[in-house]
């Protein structure tokens, strides 16, 4: 776990999805959601471990059907990483799913039926000792909102949320987290900022529907950074329209830029230009691909000359330097020998750094000059 020393947190409760403790100082998890068809059972029990080994820390599934409901049944025994099932409006799913194993409960209580509907989902959500997670979002406000306030309205946000948190608190039921998401990137984070101060309960970070690849990274880096850097936030899905895995990355990506949680390798390179002594944009590709299932929060440069490239291979763990037409690799920042270094030879000096423990505590360093 890394946590910026800048970055003040908001308190919050401490809960729990299966093993995984949201808010209450606990590291901020990566949620990732299935796109599969739940009722296809293979496709989504592979996407959910695909998921996993991406890094995501917890994965929510819709079950929109009782037939997906019976789905879940079976995806639930096969797979380890905790899920939150997606429920809307039938009280009678949200039942079937606690009692199939769901760690958390997705359900905004205002549109799954009277109070009584409310309280069964409840009494059963205490049994199994699940959270529950109230999620509202702008497309899907209730009709007196959206006529008070209109969609793009942060207090929108604020009060229909704040419509589900006195109904479970009337049922005292406090085992729960919270999002307010918009595809507007400001009145998303307005929204956050209201509700963190006035509950207690930890906030479920996200801007929903953003877009794209690019697009969807850009807007949800601005509005999920503002709000980290604010120290609000105890848990985190990017929603992308692509692979889910990308949404994984993203998160992680977003958390370590801000210094808050680091997994696997922060890539530093250079834009390059007419100086570089290598083809800098290939290899960071290929060590990209090369090396994404590590795991070992560790710096990599590539750097193609030397203006920039010495001082940001000194401060890597490994930095590749283009520098008059010599490959010198360093240990400690001392020389060590000659060495012509390339994608392949990088990665493997990287794994072998891993295998060696060279990289544990920041304890070594190394770091090379290189023209390819």
């Amino acid at each position: 776990m890394n946590q910026n020393k800048l970055i003040v947190r908001r308190q919050s409760k401490k809960i729990y999805i299966k093993d995984i403790p949201i808010g209450g100082g606990a590291p901020i998890s990566v949620q990732s959601m299935t796109n599969t068809r739940t009722t296809d059972i293979e496709a989504t029990t592979n996407q959910i471990n695909q998921l996993k080994k991406a890094g995501a820390d917890i994965v929510r599934v819709s079950i929109p059907t009782m037939e997906s409901a019976e789905a879940f049944k079976i995806i639930k025994k096969r797979v380890s990483v905790p899920i939150v099932a997606d429920i809307h409006f039938d009280y009678r799913i949200a039942l079937k799913a606690a009692q199939y194993g769901a760690d958390c409960l997705r359900i905004n209580p205002g549109n799954i039926g009277n109070l009584k509907r409310i309280q069964s989902v409840i009494n059963i959500a205490k049994e199994k000792k699940i959270p529950i997670r109230i999620g509202v979002n702008s497309g899907s406000l209730e009709k007196d909102i959206q006529e008070k306030y209109g969609i793009k309205n942060p207090q929108a946000l604020f009060e229909s949320a704040m419509r589900h948190v006195n109904i479970l608190n009337k049922l005292n039921f406090n085992n729960f987290k919270v999002s307010v998401k918009s595809s507007d990137v400001f009145t998303c984070v307005k929204a956050y900022q209201l509700l963190s101060n006035e509950i207690e309960q930890p906030l479920h970070l996200g801007i929903t529907e953003s877009g794209s690849i690019i697009n969807g990274s850009i807007k949800s880096a601005i509005g999920i950074g503002l709000l980290l850097y604010k120290g609000i936030g105890d848990t985190l899905r990017v929603s992308l329209a692509a692979d889910p895995i990308h949404e994984v990355k993203v998160g992680f990506n977003i958390l370590q830029a801000l210094n808050i949680r680091k997994r696997g390798i922060n890539f530093i390179a250079c834009p390059t230009c007419s100086r570089q002594e290598f083809d800098v944009i290939k290899i960071i590709n290929t060590l990209e691909d090369r090396l994404e299932d590590i795991t070992t929060p560790m710096d990599v440069s590539i750097i193609g000359c030397m203006v920039n490239g010495i001082g940001e291979a000194k401060k890597s763990d490994i930095g590749i330097s283009g520098y008059r037409n010599k490959s010198v690799i360093y240990e400690n920042d001392r020389k060590s020998c000659n060495l012509a270094l390339r994608p392949e030879g990088t990665a493997g000096c990287v794994r072998a750094g891993i295998s060696n423990k060279l990289f544990n505590n920041n304890i070594h360093k190394l770091w090379s000059n290189v023209s390819i």
